[in-house]
């Protein structure tokens, strides 16, 4: 169990809001594992190195020159909880998790399951923290904001902070476009879902240049994928830190793909909540809303019964755990 804290004297953090983030999601909790916590580092740019070097990016193979065995790729696709990603690492390399793992030694993952198990860490050692969906510019240099997750933590002196732990080995800060400190990510180089939707509402943003590539590369991209982001986004900060292939409620009722005047309109009041101010003078999220708007719009709750979408497995219907 993390010690407790006393609650935050920031205006900007409620004790609610600071005892809901701090405590583990069914998603953050590694259950009987924590036992592998002891011992770690409680600085967050520490446990953001510690859970860079237990992971690696399927799309980093050639940086890392190492080949991801087909096996490796399906296998760890679909490890959703943060106690079954901490078995597959240890079963891989039984050390101690402050031992950076060789590239054949990793658990293979996603920008999801960085900022998760970086989230778990920060949430073990007591720091309030949570998961945010949203989309960066810093992987291409074309303009392109690509799909991505990060980690927002808090700050006693500066409040709510984004923190991407895929760029906290020097190294892969190094080959990308990153002049900025990874424990502190401008928000204007990661947009979480609700800015970009709304920037986008605005006809400030073009929603072909949202999504995991660009148009003439494929389909994934544009106001729907913006919007699937905006409802994962909301799920995120209620704690319920699903795989970005789950699909549920308004995406899955519809092709994927098609987006409604009623449709555009719940993501509207979606995204005021989940991204209120301004970009240039962001607000923090208004805890009790995203919390009541998540609990009353059935088609934005998160079920019980999801749809997997993998890229490496056949869809199917999953029963996630009790959350």
């Amino acid at each position: 169990m993390s010690s407790p804290l006393p609650p935050s004297t920031h205006p900007g953090l409620t004790p609610e809001a600071a005892a809901f983030y701090r405590t583990h999601s069914t998603f953050s909790d590694p259950g009987d594992l924590a036992r592998l916590y002891a011992g770690l580092p409680s600085d967050p740019a520490q446990l953001a190195r510690t859970a860079r070097d237990l992971l690696i990016h399927r799309g980093e193979g050639d940086q890392f020159r190492h080949t991801h065995s087909t096996d490796r790729l399906h296998h760890d696709a679909d490890a959703r909880y943060v106690d079954d990603i901490l078995r597959i690492v240890i079963a891989r390399d039984g050390s101690p998790l402050t031992r950076r793992r060789t590239a054949g030694d990793r658990f293979v993952g996603v920008c999801r399951d960085f900022a998760l198990l970086h989230c778990s860490l920060l949430r073990h050692s007591g720091v309030p923290a949570r998961v945010r969906s949203g989309f960066a510019d810093y992987f291409r240099t074309d303009g392109f904001h690509c799909d991505h997750v990060v980690t927002e933590y808090w700050d006693e002196s500066r409040g709510w902070l984004l923190a991407d732990a895929q760029l906290a080995d020097p190294d892969v800060k190094a080959a990308g476009r990153v002049d900025f400190d990874p424990m502190d990510v401008p928000r204007d180089r990661f947009q979480v879902a609700g800015r970009a939707w709304r920037n986008i509402r605005a006809g400030d943003a073009d929603p072909d240049t949202f999504g995991l590539y660009p148009p003439e590369d494929g389909p994934l991209n544009g106001e729907w994928f913006v919007a699937g982001n905006v409802r994962l986004d909301l799920a995120a900060l209620n704690k319920v830190e699903t795989l970005l292939w789950d699909i549920w409620g308004t995406e899955a009722e519809a092709d994927g793909q098609t987006m409604t005047e009623p449709l555009r309109e719940l993501y509207d009041r979606v995204s005021l909540v989940i991204a209120p101010g301004t970009p240039d003078a962001p607000d923090d999220v208004p805890f009790e809303a995203a919390r009541r708007i998540f609990a009353q719009e059935d088609g934005l709750r998160t079920p019980n019964a999801v749809l997997e979408m993998s890229e490496y497995n056949p869809p199917r219907h999953v029963i996630l755990r009790p959350f």
